[in-house]
């Protein structure tokens, strides 16, 4: 499996105080030098933590594959044709959660969705769908041409060493799974930390993680460089 590394709350340390430090784009590069294969970077509406000079200067400066996270509106898209980064995850988004809390709506919203992407895939950018792990979306995500999806692991991150661990894993391998059979190459990611990240071992092909706040929380003791190689450790 590959790691990508969400940055996200770097930028929020940074914004705490208005300045300049912690810089977004020297994390980028620290992640990028220790093994991580990509940086994660969601651009919000309300441009909480990163802002579009950080999206562009990961882009322009620094030699990695760059996914951006971003809402479906016509200001995400416009930026992301200008960037062009290597992948765009689709992700819903409301102003006043303080994290995403849940996968995508792709089947309520299947050819609203199919139309936003389009112009993304002519691009050549590569699309996922962050959706929950449900039959209908997996569907619903074929049907839009996207070619990978990432499945939401929030709640079976927060069942984790519970007794509703099992069920909520099974319902990540059994999506897995499925949407591979239609061709669809599956990522996953939100709430990984280093305890439970090792089942995500057990199901067939994943493709990629994409993990943010607990590698940056991990950075706090024992620096970012050693938390993105411990983290890279456990999931190759």
């Amino acid at each position: 499996m590959l790691l990508g590394v969400n940055i996200d709350h770097v930028a929020t340390l940074r914004n705490a105080r208005g300045e300049g430090d912690p810089c977004v784009f020297e994390a980028a590069k620290i992640c990028i030098n220790a093994g991580a294969n990509g940086i994660t970077t969601h651009l919000r509406e309300d441009r909480r933590h990163i802002k579009d000079y950080d999206v562009y200067e990961i882009k322009n400066k620094l030699n990695c594959k760059l996914n951006l996270e971003m809402a479906v509106t016509d200001e995400m898209q416009k930026i992301a044709l200008d960037i062009v980064p290597e992948s765009c995850c689709i992700v819903p988004e409301r102003r006043q959660e303080i994290t995403t809390e849940g996968g995508l709506d792709v089947f309520s919203q299947k050819d609203k969705i199919k139309n936003f992407i389009a112009p993304l895939i002519d691009r050549g950018i590569k699309v996922s769908l962050f959706i929950d792990p449900e039959d209908k979306q997996i569907e619903a995500s074929y049907y839009t041409g996207a070619k990978f999806i990432e499945l939401h692991t929030g709640s079976y991150s927060r069942a984790y060493n519970t007794e509703t661990e099992e069920k909520e894993f099974k319902k990540l391998y059994n999506s897995a799974v499925k949407a591979q059979q239609l061709g669809i190459t599956v990522n996953a990611g939100h709430g990984l930390n280093y305890k439970n990240v090792h089942r995500m071992h057990e199901i067939p092909n994943l493709y990629e993680l994409n993990i943010g706040h607990s590698i940056i929380s991990r950075a706090l003791f024992i620096g970012l460089d050693s938390a993105v190689k411990e983290m890279n450790n456990l999931i190759i």
